[in-house]
């Protein structure tokens, strides 16, 4: 997983409030077996409608995500942040997320960063008034910045040292590597053993 320190970039305004897993990738799409190759089913539904905003040629290449209130409500589907992640987003700011979407995001390590209603509401407004408006997500400090906003967020420490450590899951496992191949090597040798990593 790739440490997440600090993020600056340009984002996309997605104005729409409780947008759940489903809508965020729909089920057809669910049918891989890598983790990777989501991004392409973004919103394929919403998709089809040209003024869609991710269709939207001046939000080309944006990197945050800002959404409405209750993000990634529904199944608890991984494919959701990894469509996210896939199609480039590092960062999704809302007022509010579904727990488990919140934590799915960041085992991967894309940050959720809930702010104020009325802080995302400002940072929506910049944006489309101006697409080129650049907000920056910065880990270390807890705080989003843009030219009309400043704004605290918070992470519980645990979760935040792994992000800007870049640990997910197995890289917090063999963060214990020595401990495991010293359990290993006191077990009875007529037990199965763990194949030594490569």
């Amino acid at each position: 997983m790739q440490p997440f320190t600090s993020h600056t970039g340009r984002a996309l305004p997605l104005d729409r409030a409780d947008v759940d897993t489903d809508q965020i990738i729909p089920a057809e799409y669910l049918k891989r077996i890598e983790r990777t190759g989501f991004g392409p089913f973004l919103f394929a539904e919403w998709r089809k409608d040209p003024t869609f905003v991710l269709n939207d040629p001046r939000f080309e290449g944006a990197t945050i995500l800002l959404a409405g209130p209750n993000f990634g409500s529904g199944s608890s589907r991984e494919h959701a942040v990894w469509a996210l992640e896939d199609h480039g987003f590092r960062v999704v700011v809302s007022e509010r997320f579904a727990d488990i979407f919140r934590n799915n995001c960041m085992k991967v390590g894309l940050l959720p960063v809930e702010l104020p209603g009325e802080a995302v509401r400002a940072l929506m407004d910049a944006v489309l008034d101006d697409p080129s408006t650049e907000i920056t997500v910065d880990l270390g400090s807890m705080r989003v910045s843009a030219p009309t906003v400043g704004e605290s967020f918070e992470i519980d420490p645990f979760t935040r040292w792994r992000l800007l450590e870049g640990l997910d899951d197995i890289g917090l496992t063999l963060h214990h590597e020595d401990a495991i191949a010293r359990f290993e090597a006191s077990r009875p040798p007529w037990l199965p053993t763990a194949a030594p990593s490569a």
